[in-house]
């Protein structure tokens, strides 16, 4: 009953009045983003959405105009503290997870869900184990129990289990648990970058940007 009916109705109540919220911190942030470098506002990431299927997910541009794509060994984002790519008001944005606000209009369009599995890139379908594809088996979310309990500290094929894991044990209680544990690890800025591990693996390439 939840996950087939009644998440997708509180997606699409919280998803319209976040909406009003979201065209406020646009204005402000998308003026913040044009007086640094006068690029595109938002940034369209082509992600894996249920039953593997293809979607445009919306965040804030936080990067500079054209800056290359980074990945880690293991297939995971790479990010840092320091990392050359990202503009300054873009760093604030990552720290304080502003920047996927605008995902609240894939929400509305049905595309994600406020609580779900961390959205992974379609060039990466092809990796994916038979133990970890059952993440696709439910929405993305905006957060969900890898972001909210792990954020980046753990490699891509832990956060697929994990995924995979909340997928077949999604329920309402679960999903309020991860609401308010995301905003104590927004808070407290936890697990903001890649593990060090990871990190020195991408190092190099960075310095040579």
């Amino acid at each position: 009953m939840y996950q087939n009916y009644l998440k997708r109705l509180l997606d699409l109540l919280i998803g319209l009045i976040a909406l009003p919220f979201f065209l406020i911190i646009y204005v402000v942030f998308g003026f913040l983003i044009k007086l640094e470098d006068k690029g595109p506002i938002l940034y369209k990431a082509e992600r894996i959405g249920k039953n593997c299927k293809s979607f445009k997910m919306y965040k804030f541009r936080s990067m500079k105009v054209n800056a290359p794509i980074l990945l880690n060994k293991d297939g995971s984002t790479y990010n840092n503290q320091n990392d050359p790519r990202v503009t300054r008001v873009g760093k604030f944005m990552r720290e304080t997870s502003i920047d996927e606000i605008p995902q609240i209009i894939n929400v509305i369009k049905g595309e994600m869900s406020i609580v779900g599995p961390r959205a992974s890139l379609i060039s990466a379908l092809d990796t994916f184990e038979e133990d970890e594809i059952g993440k696709m088996d439910v929405r993305p979310g905006i957060t969900g129990y890898t972001q909210a309990y792990y954020r980046n500290g753990l490699s891509n094929r832990e956060k697929r289990l994990k995924d995979s894991w909340y997928a077949n044990n999604e329920n309402i209680l679960l999903d309020i648990k991860i609401l308010f544990k995301t905003f104590i690890t927004v808070f407290k800025k936890e697990g903001l970058y890649t593990d060090s591990k990871l990190i020195k693996q991408e190092e190099n390439k960075v310095k040579q940007l």
